[in-house]
């Protein structure tokens, strides 16, 4: 399985949809909260593409893109594959 990192930030309803979608699918992620950590946030910015909003998720070094994008994957029956492969 792929490592998977979340980027977060605190009261974030679409990153709680997120990691609930991981959560369902019985699999474990590293979070990094952003919350007030202006490098950690613009790390994440350059690494999801100039993507600035919360949250961001990568499958390995796969960038998936937010809340919407990830059960977009799912929906579409490509999510499992990528958390399996």
């Amino acid at each position: 399985m792929p490592k998977i990192t979340i980027y977060t930030s605190m009261l974030c309803p679409y990153c709680r949809l997120a990691k609930e979608l991981l959560r369902k699918k019985g699999v474990t992620y590293d979070e990094i909260d952003v919350t007030g950590r202006p490098d950690v946030r613009s790390r994440m910015t350059t690494l999801a593409g100039g993507r600035v909003t919360v949250p961001q998720i990568f499958i390995g070094e796969l960038h998936v893109g937010g809340c919407d994008d990830i059960h977009a994957l799912d929906r579409a029956g490509r999510l499992d594959p990528l958390l399996s492969s």
